[in-house]
């Protein structure tokens, strides 16, 4: 196997996962801090999408730290599809949470919703800004991991 990285399993990995759960944490914060958040459901959804970003992030840390710990890869294709296949789910995921919260954001902007007052739109922008940027980096995952499967079998 060619050891690629920022597959799983490397410290590439693991900094990719510790900047994902620091985007994702914030952006939850972020959205959470205002008590009007619940009222538009596409923000309930990028809260929702960010809790489930964090707990795969938490898991694959954990997973990432005692394999570079251990120098141990995992050189199971099952490992690695599974990982993929979470990183892509949580990428699309993650993605269009994001989407979804700048727009919404944008349209409460553009007809002066009173929910915008005091500048709240602004945490709901921010926090829109750090689900894209969550989203780039479960791409970059997602490449990197897809990489090293496809190495698995050539």
């Amino acid at each position: 196997m060619e050891r690629v990285p920022g597959s799983f399993g490397t410290s590439v990995s693991f900094a990719l996962r510790i900047f994902q759960l620091g985007f994702s944490s914030t952006s939850l914060i972020s959205m959470c801090l205002d008590y009007d958040f619940n009222e538009v459901t596409t923000f309930c959804y990028l809260a929702v999408v960010m809790a489930y970003v964090i707990l795969w992030s938490i898991l694959h840390t954990l997973a990432d730290t005692y394999s570079v710990l251990m120098k141990q890869l995992p050189h199971k294709p099952r490992v690695l599809s599974i990982v993929l296949a979470g990183d892509v789910v949580l990428s699309f995921l993650s993605l269009s949470g994001a989407c979804g919260a700048a727009s919404a954001t944008e349209m409460l902007l553009s007809i002066d919703a009173p929910m915008c007052g005091d500048n709240r739109c602004i945490k709901y922008q921010v926090s829109a800004l750090l689900a894209f940027l969550c989203w780039a980096l479960f791409l970059d995952s997602a490449i990197f991991n897809l990489w090293s499967l496809y190495s698995l079998f050539h």
